[in-house]
């Protein structure tokens, strides 16, 4: 077993910030994979915000989590199409067919104070 160091984007202090970042997310608005390890403190790990979003607790709104483009992630439970529906579920419009879900990140866009 490798020990995590704190310092290691991969987790530690790192994944508790995308947690309580991801906690704050408010209903109908996004955040980018990006955004979210920039905001973190490690500004090219937005694949491991992603590991962490699929590893990480359910019961935080990683539905509110997109790629730059505003793309739904495959990786979510119920894949796109639940990643859609839950979107959806907090009345934001998604567009695309299936498979190919996105939303409209320069509207939706939500930037911690």
């Amino acid at each position: 077993m490798t020990k995590t160091s704190s310092n290691n984007p991969a987790g530690g202090k790192f994944a508790e910030r995308v947690y309580a970042l991801v906690a704050q997310i408010p209903k109908g608005r996004v955040m980018t994979y990006g955004q979210i390890a920039a905001m973190c403190g490690s500004a090219q790990a937005s694949r491991i915000v992603g590991g962490i979003a699929h590893f990480g607790p359910p019961d935080l709104p990683w539905q509110r989590v997109v790629n730059k483009k505003g793309g739904l992630a495959a990786g979510y439970y119920g894949g796109r199409e639940g990643h859609k529906k839950d979107l959806e579920a907090e009345g934001v419009a998604v567009s695309g067919d299936k498979g190919n879900y996105y939303v409209e990140v320069s509207k939706l866009l939500w930037i911690p104070e």
